[in-house]
């Protein structure tokens, strides 16, 4: 059945800001034909009688509430149940300028719209069960992806990879819990509960899922976030140089005096397919000035939230320098020896000081960061084959889905009450239905009736 959030029609411009060759303009709810056509004159339908046709696009006028012209446009009806939002929808595409669209979108307005609000219309979708939750976070996803690795994964979740194992677990967990249900409910009837092991199989089974799951949840934030990789050394060591190198643009000043870069300089940059966020920081040495203290103070903050660091160290300086960026316990660190052009200091003559040694002006030096970087992200496993990751609200119910599962298994192994175990498992099934914004209620019941012979 179509609905509404509230019985209103929306509209809203769906093509980014700017000067362009199209527009796109988005109507949606009960009244998006009567709107439209309050604005809207056809020039001559694909009917021959300029009347709308579902999915075929109108040429036609856009006219102010003088008659005069604001615009000529296409417009294609999307009749609901059959459009993303379920609604009535119909797109409007318009020159691609910015003052013509505001004036196609100020005419809609006039003629009844309402301007919808942020992420409106797949509320809209959800709200009338075109997506699920999942579906509807990954539409942004897509949209902000900027590898092909995330918008791979956000493609996978949008066709509801993500949803349907939701959807599996789920029903798994119900039937066990519309066992316990009958057994409480009806103890007295012939009906024969599950074995324990057989449920406590069942609740194994779904917990192992919930874990394969949250294992992807760093996946997911590198996907979304980017690798946050720090690059950290001592003054003149060649930071900036190798963030220009990366980025494959001058982005950092690069100057032979010492304490160039003060504060953090922030991009991003894909490595075949793996997002990372470089950072440069301040060179790190004692004795300065306050300014450049509280540069250093910040590559020191930059370096306890990294995901990577790449510590690079001039070789032909001592040693102590290089040991003055004091990398924290336990962080995944990939050194870089510079400037093997020059001559090394007696300090390195007995080590190679870095996992590669290199020079970041030589012309393969690129190629070599490249390569290095990619064997250490991979191999670290710090991105995922898995066809979906899960973000942070998706973390936060599976891990309280864990963690009723664990209670239910545990009062079940105890002997404990069933309705305790009942307890355990709805809260289970409510954490899992509200990664997808189902609940669970009517469905328990259908499960206990048309599975179990509970008299008539």
């Amino acid at each position: 059945m179509q609905t509404s959030l509230s019985g209103t029609t929306i509209v809203a411009v769906a093509s980014p800001p700017g000067v362009g060759a199209v527009s796109l303009l988005r109507v949606s709810g009960p009244d998006a034909r009567d709107v439209v056509g309050r604005c809207f004159r056809p020039m001559r339908g694909p009917d021959g009688k300029g009347k709308w046709r579902p999915r075929y696009a109108t040429y036609g006028n856009i006219l102010d509430q003088d008659g005069e012209l604001v615009d000529d446009v296409l417009a294609t009806f999307f009749p609901g149940p059959h459009s993303f939002t379920g609604e009535d929808v119909i797109e409007i595409s318009g020159h691609g300028g910015v003052v013509v669209t505001q004036l196609v979108l100020k005419e809609l307005l006039r003629c009844g719209a309402e301007p919808a609000e942020a992420g409106e219309f797949s509320q809209r979708a959800f709200l009338n069960g075109k997506v699920d939750l999942t579906q509807a976070e990954a539409i942004m996803d897509l949209i902000s992806a900027q590898t092909e690795l995330a918008a791979r994964a956000a493609q996978h979740q949008l066709k509801g990879y993500l949803g349907d194992q939701m959807e599996v677990m789920r029903q798994g967990l119900i039937g066990v819990l519309a066992h316990v249900e009958a057994y409480i409910d009806f103890p007295d009837e012939d009906i024969d509960p599950a074995s324990l092991d057989s449920i406590l199989k069942q609740i194994s089974d779904t917990r192992a899922q919930v874990l394969d799951l949250l294992g992807t949840a760093e996946h997911g934030r590198i996907l979304r976030e980017g690798l946050r990789t720090v690059l950290c050394g001592a003054p003149n060591a060649g930071k900036s140089t190798l963030l220009n190198l990366i980025l494959g643009f001058e982005r950092a000043i690069v100057h032979d005096e010492a304490g160039t870069t003060r504060d953090t300089i922030e991009e991003s940059v894909s490595l075949r397919g793996i997002p990372l966020r470089l950072v440069d920081t301040a060179g790190i040495r004692e004795g300065v000035g306050a300014v450049e203290k509280e540069g250093i103070q910040r590559s020191r903050s930059e370096l306890e939230g990294a995901d990577l660091i790449i510590h690079v160290i001039d070789r032909s300086r001592p040693r102590a320098e290089a040991e003055q960026a004091k990398i924290p316990e336990g962080a995944r660190c990939v050194r870089l020896a510079n400037k093997v052009d020059l001559a090394g200091h007696p300090d390195w003559q007995a080590e190679c000081p870095g996992d590669v040694s290199l020079s970041l002006h030589a012309e393969e030096a690129r190629v070599q960061i490249e390569e290095l970087l990619f064997r250490v992200i991979t191999e670290a496993q710090m991105t995922t084959s898995h066809p979906v990751a899960i973000n942070a609200r998706h973390q936060a119910c599976l891990r309280q889905t864990a963690d009723h599962l664990d209670m239910a298994s545990g009062n079940l192994s105890a002997g404990d009450s069933v309705e305790f175990v009942a307890m355990d498992l709805r809260a289970a099934l409510q954490s899992l239905g509200d990664v997808i914004g189902k609940t669970d209620t009517e469905e328990i019941l259908g499960s206990i009736f048309s599975s179990f012979c509970i008299g008539k």
